[in-house]
């Protein structure tokens, strides 16, 4: 079964296998935790993204993480633009989860670091987001031994500590 972490911090200084990076379609980068991912990595990274991309909401692709090191691998998940709850995006939402879990045990990766996605700029309730975080992880059968939640803040971390099993 997969231990979930919950810490406030900065994904890129992460040391685990793969993070994950709340991306938009193109893969190029982009604001907030992308372009934060993106500027840690390099610009190779566009280039990596560019060449596997677009990639569709609730989906996610990987490429080589670059200048993260020890990072080995980034992995891209577009999540759904919040529009009020009623046009699917719970749903993708927890695809992007599942997802992510699934390129992370197609690489090999044990460690993984999620952010908050879709919570910023796509403006995903954080309350909401964390519940599906934590229940779609805790449900997805994966190899992934450890998965880090990486909240902004103290208040994201607290909303995903509440959903943590008991």
């Amino acid at each position: 079964m997969t231990r979930i972490e919950v810490v406030v911090g900065d994904i890129t200084r992460e040391h685990v296998d793969a993070i994950v990076t709340a991306a938009n379609e193109s893969l190029t980068g982009g604001g907030g935790v992308d372009g934060a991912v993106h500027r840690a990595a390099g610009p190779r990274l566009a280039e990596a993204g560019s060449a596997i991309g677009p990639c569709d909401p609730g989906d996610a692709m990987a490429t080589p993480a670059f200048h993260l090191a020890p990072v080995r691998h980034v992995i891209h998940t577009v999540g759904p633009v919040w529009e009020g709850g009623d046009d699917g995006e719970a749903e993708v939402l927890a695809s992007c989860y599942r997802r992510c879990l699934e390129v992370a045990d197609g690489l090999g990766a044990r460690t993984v670091a999620f952010p908050a996605i879709a919570t910023g700029v796509y403006g995903f309730p954080p309350d909401l987001a964390a519940r599906i975080a934590v229940e779609t992880i805790t449900a997805t059968g994966s190899a992934v031994e450890t998965v880090r939640l990486v909240a902004f803040d103290a208040d994201a971390r607290a909303l995903l500590l509440a959903r943590l099993p008991a």
